[in-house]
């Protein structure tokens, strides 16, 4: 599906744009592959990477600007939404900066796509967004909804819109791998609480999904990838298994487990080999065969979060996945 065409991602020279589109130049050699993101050094830096490959594009812009977007968009086939304040701490004191980028800047590029016509549209978005308990999450919920209404929004263009949905990302710059590795030498590791646990997700994995959702959706789906859990302590383990732990308390909109489908969604979600897909409430989409492709419904009280999983990663599994991937952790 992807092969020839034009693909633009927002927030592109993030750790999952640093991931994309190499794998996807490799993979489905897209007559054009367009970075939009308002950072330039970012840009700049990233521009170094492809400097001889004239299928890579970049083009400054931000999802606040809906006039920058159209612009953008022009003869744009698919787009990934990777564009976001993200940060839990840094929404809870910028609240107001969080919802122009995440709810109003969602809006922005449904109506910009439905406008260019553009073909398919998989948006990011996370573990946060079910059950929220910070505004992070509850801005990505919102983002959540506007994508899969924007299928009935679009009237008669064919744009259609999906979402993917996943957890912590193994060694992405914001995560706590590469900052328990820099701070591994002074012996001491602050744990948040002893209880608590994430979902584990590598990059590509998260890239597979997004490739994944574009062959498969007809609109509206929100696909939730299989992934293991650990607990804090055991990654703090991988990483420095001498290091004391100094339990130092759960940051403000932090949980204590992810989760990623809750008893709400159950109703509507059906499960496949590898992976979830929540399927939209609204017009009786979640009955519709074509959407449903063969899945099995899960029970009305069923719940993924990352304490209840039944894959589990362990320390020997993470520890020999750091040291095959060390020169790359926090890079992007």
């Amino acid at each position: 599906m992807l092969k020839n065409s034009s693909i633009l991602i927002t927030g592109g020279t993030g750790s999952f744009g640093h991931t994309f589109v190499p794998l996807t130049l490799a993979k489905y050699n897209p007559r054009r592959l367009v970075i939009f993101s308002r950072d330039e050094m970012k840009q700049w830096e990233m521009a170094k990477l492809y400097n001889v490959d004239n299928r890579v594009r970049f083009f400054i812009g931000d999802v606040r600007d809906k006039d920058r977007l159209m612009r953008a968009l022009d003869g744009i086939d698919f787009v990934v939404h990777a564009a976001a304040t993200k940060i839990v701490p840094t929404a809870e004191y910028n609240p107001f900066e969080c919802v122009k980028t995440n709810i109003m800047g969602a809006m922005n590029l449904i109506d910009a796509c439905i406008d260019q016509n553009v073909k398919r549209v998989v948006a990011l978005s996370t573990d946060k967004a079910s059950s929220p308990a910070n505004l992070y999450g509850a801005t990505k919920l919102a983002s959540d909804k506007l994508f899969v209404a924007g299928n009935s929004y679009s009237g008669h263009n064919d744009t259609r819109f999906a979402v993917v949905r996943y957890g912590n990302v193994m060694g992405s710059r914001g995560s706590v791998i590469p900052f328990f590795l820099s701070i591994a030498e002074k012996g001491v590791l602050p744990i948040t609480d002893v209880r608590m646990t994430r979902f584990m997700i590598t990059l590509e994995q998260g890239v597979d999904l997004v490739w994944h959702a574009f062959e498969d959706m007809i609109g509206g789906e929100i696909y939730v990838k299989k992934i293991p859990s650990m607990k804090i302590t055991e990654i703090a383990k991988a990483i420095a298994p001498e290091a004391h732990h100094d339990i130092v308390g759960i940051r403000p909109g932090e949980k204590l487990h992810e989760q990623m489908i809750g008893t709400e969604d159950a109703l509507h979600t059906y499960e496949y080999t590898d992976h979830y897909k929540i399927l939209p409430a609204i017009h009786n989409w979640s009955e519709d065969p074509e959407r449903i492709n063969n899945g099995k419904k899960v029970s009305q009280d069923f719940i993924y979060s990352s304490d209840n999983n039944p894959e589990w990663m362990s320390v020997e599994t993470l520890r020999t996945w750091i040291e095959q991937n060390r020169n790359k952790i926090g890079k992007v």
